[in-house]
């Protein structure tokens, strides 16, 4: 398989530790594939210009980390990372949701701060903290500190947590509230967490 990819995207990221959790990780080939500032590389397979996208062994171009993640999940019934149905299965898609929308916003701060000056919304800025504070808030109530399995709902939300800790460290967010820097000070050392953390 090949995973068209950029080394800082989270949502690459989150790809990478799944296919590390579910034991694929010597199976995915890595593309370099920066969408930055023109995605050429990767629109040949992603016509969104985003990564990550998947190119299957048999050929079929998968994206959006969601889709790619459960794809993962799928090829090996060892360890599942998401509940085949029930209450289960929309808790852990709920709280990937949540570590997504934290991503979405994040990086929204981070294309911001990359325009010229003269360019630049601080409402727009502002509207995407809030939002990440929100939902940095929201965390204790889906995290469960020594939850196990580590679910593809848990991958979300350290990707989502480090990826603040990488690109918007300095920043009054809320990753400081003792449950949620508590929880994430037990699973960021986690093999698959390290194997993938940005330089």
């Amino acid at each position: 398989m090949q995973l068209f990819h950029s080394p800082t995207s989270p949502y690459v990221r989150k790809v990478r530790v799944v296919a590390l959790e579910k034991g694929l990780g010597e199976r995915v080939t890595l593309v370099n594939a920066v969408p930055w500032p023109e995605p050429t590389a990767v629109a040949a397979v992603n016509p969104l210009g985003k990564v990550p996208a998947l190119v299957t062994d048999d050929g079929l171009v998968l994206y959006d980390s969601p889709v790619i993640c459960e794809y993962l999940d799928s090829l090996s019934p060892a360890r599942p990372l998401l509940p085949p149905s029930g209450t289960a299965r929309w808790r852990v898609l709920r709280l990937q949701a949540l570590a997504d929308g934290i991503l979405d916003a994040a990086v929204a701060v981070v294309l911001e701060r990359r325009r010229p000056q003269a360019e630049r919304s601080a409402a727009a800025e502002q509207r995407a903290l809030a939002a990440i504070r929100r939902s940095v808030a929201a965390l204790p109530d889906e995290l469960r500190p020594g939850a196990s399995p580590f679910d593809l709902g848990q991958i979300a939300a350290a990707v989502a947590l480090g990826y603040l800790e990488f690109r918007l460290g300095g920043e009054s967010i809320g990753t400081d509230a003792p449950s949620v820097r508590d929880w994430w000070q037990d699973v960021r050392e986690r093999p698959s967490l390290v194997a993938t953390r940005p330089a």
